[in-house]
């Protein structure tokens, strides 16, 4: 939606096609308690700022609603109801040949770009449980998790502990559950207090107090290369958990397993690197410091049974009701579907910087790896990312299709 604003405003055509019915609804589909932990000053769109009154942590359908009036008022040609079954490119005519279904009905587009924007991320990464034969709940990934209404006084087993773990198992234990928390790997936790704070100073009242809009603040932001900002960021996370040491003291205390990413850089370089791994305590660690969500963790899972949960070492955890809060896959496979495998794979992996570290493997990019510029394939772009990142490079993004059209020259570089 960001970049589609971003073409009208240069005056590119472009066509915005989704597979839900209206705008917003990627947001209004998500589960109840849903709320973003970015503060709004962080957050706007271009061309339309939230109002002042705005809330500073904005809840799902609320960012449903702006995007859907968003879309109206930017007078964007934006489809609904309409899935892309396949995409097409012609080396000779330099178009692609895109096979959509519209309201049910089949149409063909023939573009000269092509852009991917479900989102930073791909299709839900699941692992298999052995056992999943003969347990007798449910099953499901946490995309497709809505609320815990139905789960009141029954046993539920959330299996991952990042941000949608956190909030997925917070949803159920005010559902009245009993909620237990499987941890694979550590998790880099920040107070939201903290990181408002401390890390957000940019994007504030007192950022906007100094003039400091969120056009200057982005500049200022993104100003220092990927490369130079690990030293920083390891300083800044010195700080907080000198701040909060006794915070995670008692999280630690319950078997919670800490980290601060692999070299100590914290939350955002883990955002930049992997996009997975940490939470934004909004309540979720409160709850398991005061032991009503029960974490399990450091033990691999056996298998289920046909009630609940057998660890390697032998505790058997009981469940009605497992969630996979497992993440997602790489955008390129959304590509790999609606191109082909082998375009897919030639692209390889989207987001992560190179830098080496466990689940971003080298070589250094220099910049979000596959993001925001041209790709191995001709006429084929990737556009994701949180709302400030999408609001950021959705520009430069603009501008280089605007030139393709304009026939300038576009050399690329690396």
């Amino acid at each position: 939606i960001m970049l589609g604003a971003r073409l009208k405003a240069l005056g590119v055509p472009a066509i915005i096609v989704e597979k839900n019915a209206r705008a917003g609804d990627s947001w209004r589909n998500r589960y109840r308690s849903l709320v973003l932990h970015d503060p709004v000053w962080y957050d706007h769109l271009p061309y339309m700022p939230f109002p002042a009154n705005w809330p500073v942590f904005t809840p799902k359908d609320k960012m449903g609603d702006w995007l859907e009036s968003y879309v109206s008022l930017m007078e964007l040609a934006y489809w609904g109801s309409t899935e892309a079954k396949r995409a097409t490119f012609d080396p000779a005519s330099g178009r692609w040949t895109v096979d959509l279904v519209r309201d049910g009905k089949p149409v063909t587009l023939r573009p000269v770009q092509l852009v991917f924007a479900t989102g930073a991320y791909g299709p839900p990464r699941t692992i298999s449980l052995k056992g999943a034969d003969r347990f007798r709940g449910e099953v499901l990934h946490s995309s497709a998790y809505t609320d815990g209404s139905r789960f009141k006084g029954r046993n539920v087993v959330v299996i991952g502990a990042a941000s949608s773990g956190h909030d997925v198992a917070v949803d159920l234990w005010e559902a009245g559950a009993n909620v237990t928390m499987v941890q694979r790997s550590p998790t880099t936790v920040v107070r939201s207090e903290t990181l408002m704070e401390m890390a957000f100073d940019l994007y504030s009242e007192e950022a906007l107090a100094k003039g400091i809009d969120v056009e200057r603040a982005d500049m200022i932001a993104m100003a220092t290369p990927f490369a130079l900002q690990p030293p920083a960021q390891r300083a800044l996370y010195d700080r907080i958990r000198a701040k909060d040491a006794d915070f995670y003291k008692r999280l630690a205390a319950t078997g919670f397993l800490l980290d601060f990413g692999p070299d100590d850089t914290g939350l955002m370089m883990k955002a930049y690197r992997t996009g997975s791994g940490y939470y934004v305590d909004v309540g979720g660690s409160r709850l398991i410091i005061d032991g009503e969500i029960r974490v399990k963790s450091g033990v691999e899972i056996d298998r289920l049974t046909g009630t609940g949960i057998r660890f390697a070492d032998g505790e058997e955890i009981p469940a009605d009701f497992i969630v996979q809060s497992t993440g997602f896959q790489s955008m390129h496979e959304v590509i790999a579907r609606i191109v082909s495998r082998v375009v897919g794979d030639a692209i390889g992996t989207c987001w992560g910087l190179g830098s080496g570290t466990r689940n971003d493997p080298g070589p250094w990019h220099g910049e979000l790896r596959n993001m925001y510029k041209p790709l191995v394939h001709p006429n084929l772009f990737v556009h994701g990312g949180n709302l400030a990142l999408s609001r950021f490079f959705s520009k430069f993004l603009a501008l280089q299709i605007k030139a393709r059209l304009e026939g300038i020259d576009t050399p690329v570089h690396g």
